[in-house]
């Protein structure tokens, strides 16, 4: 017996041999008296065994059985599921090894077994949080995540949650955040989802210029703008509209979603055994279903403020870097160190000389050229094509002999013979004479200083 039953069987006995009444008993063991009256009559008849309780000893109906216990020791510490956290692991054993049971049997089990979860829960501190957007499709919050997603080499992964919803839109994964993985999410967002009203990012500069800053409230005024960056340029393009965060908290749905991602995700590439960038692509679309169905809320406003992608937009003219160029002779032009020749099919294109063309760089569809709305294709040259050099004709004229002066030229006599010129200091009589009195120049002075 445990000591708590051995004091109430000696309240019992005393309450049989009389030496305290119901009351007393009923008030000592905290029990009613009717409860003192029922062990005090089992007590007489099967003795202080009635004490104990029946249940004691005897595995609980609802308990699971020792052998799915060890079961789930074991999975756990698999190396597929060694990184993941209580509540995912329940989810894992659910999915792939066909385990239902609940998320405090699985604590408890682990527990026991001496097992922490990688990520526990923080204490809760009370602060204001945004409200979500009304609809979906009205801002949608993008970011990139650097991090080892599968095994040791960090790459980043690019994505895009709706702020009404919690829908993940697009992910991406590439080897550094860049410009190609940027448009890469967005094209995937764009077909998934379709337009959103605006996106909601981080000062980077893919977004942002570095310049912007510098231009002062009295230049803005006077209309000096700063470029746009090549991301901000295809979203003016589509219309959408870009708003930047001035912290990471600002931007919270996201940062909260890379947090969740980086606990559940490379335990899911590991369970698949993906190792690579191209196949953790192949896989992401998959995923985003799953976790859009678990994590996903319904918005205040069911309407979506997603416009559906028209059928004459290409991405692959809007999601790309675009550079301006001036065509040559021959319509061609260079760029990136190589010279490209403007084509219509087969046939060179016609543009007029030293027109002003955009070359759109896209990382999947290759180089074109946009001039007055019309795109061209492009042909890579092996060098560039020069302007043949028009022959002059021959002139049957002499061959132009130099001139020799003539044996009387000034220059040909002796020094002393040479005319004299108003600025020869040998006449310093003349010039002292200009100096003292310059009123007293007249005919015989200007003939002194320079002879006729």
């Amino acid at each position: 017996m445990t000591e708590q039953e051995l004091k109430k069987l000696r309240v019992i006995d005393l309450a049989i041999s009389s030496s305290i009444t119901i009351g007393k008993a009923s008030e000592l063991l905290n029990l009613s008296e009717r409860q003192v009256l029922r062990l005090k009559k089992g007590v007489k008849e099967y003795g202080p065994a009635f004490i104990i309780h029946k249940n004691k000893g005897r595995q609980p109906a609802h308990a699971i059985p020792d052998n799915l216990k060890e079961k789930i020791v074991t999975l756990k510490q698999d190396k597929r599921y060694v990184k993941a956290n209580f509540t995912h692991f329940k989810e894992l054993i659910e999915e792939h090894e066909q385990i239902n049971v609940s998320y405090p049997t699985v604590y408890r089990t682990l527990s026991q077994a001496g097992f922490a979860s990688p990520k526990k829960k923080r204490k809760k501190t009370n602060h204001r949080r945004r409200k979500r957007k009304e609809q979906a499709g009205l801002l949608v919050q993008v970011d990139a995540s650097p991090h080892n997603w599968f095994g040791d080499v960090i790459t980043s992964l690019h994505g895009a949650i709706d702020d009404a919803t919690g829908r993940i839109c697009a992910l991406h994964f590439e080897e550094t955040e860049c410009l190609i993985g940027y448009f890469e999410m967005a094209e995937q967002m764009l077909n998934r989802e379709g337009l959103p009203l605006s996106i909601y990012n981080d000062r980077h500069t893919i977004f942002k210029s570095p310049k912007a800053n510098e231009v002062s409230l009295e230049q803005q005024l006077e209309g000096k703008q700063v470029n746009l960056t090549q991301f901000g340029q295809a979203m003016e393009e589509l219309g959408i509209q870009v708003k930047f965060a001035k912290t990471p908290q600002g931007k919270g749905r996201i940062e909260r979603l890379w947090e969740t991602l980086q606990s559940r995700l490379p335990v899911e590439l590991e369970l698949r055994g993906i190792t690579t960038i191209e196949a953790a692509n192949d896989f992401l679309p998959e995923y985003m279903d799953k976790f859009s169905r678990m994590f996903e809320v319904e918005p205040a406003n069911p309407e979506s403020a997603f416009l559906p992608l028209a059928d004459h937009i290409d991405l692959g003219e809007i999601l790309c870097i675009k550079q301006q160029r001036v065509a040559s002779d021959g319509n061609g032009f260079s760029y990136g160190g190589k010279y490209y020749q403007l084509m219509t099919g087969k046939t060179r294109a016609s543009v007029p000389r030293k027109a002003k063309i955009t070359v759109l760089d896209n990382h999947k569809s290759g180089l074109r050229a946009r001039y007055n709305g019309v795109v061209y294709e492009t042909k890579l040259l092996d060098e560039r094509l020069r302007k043949k050099a028009v022959e002059k004709p021959r002139q049957d004229s002499k061959v132009r002999q130099p001139t020799r002066p003539a044996d009387d030229h000034p220059w040909r006599m002796p020094k002393e013979k040479r005319p004299k010129l108003f600025y020869d200091e040998t006449d310093r009589e003349v010039l002292d004479a200009l100096f003292e009195s310059p009123r007293a120049w007249g005919s015989t002075t200007i003939d002194k200083i320079i002879p006729r």
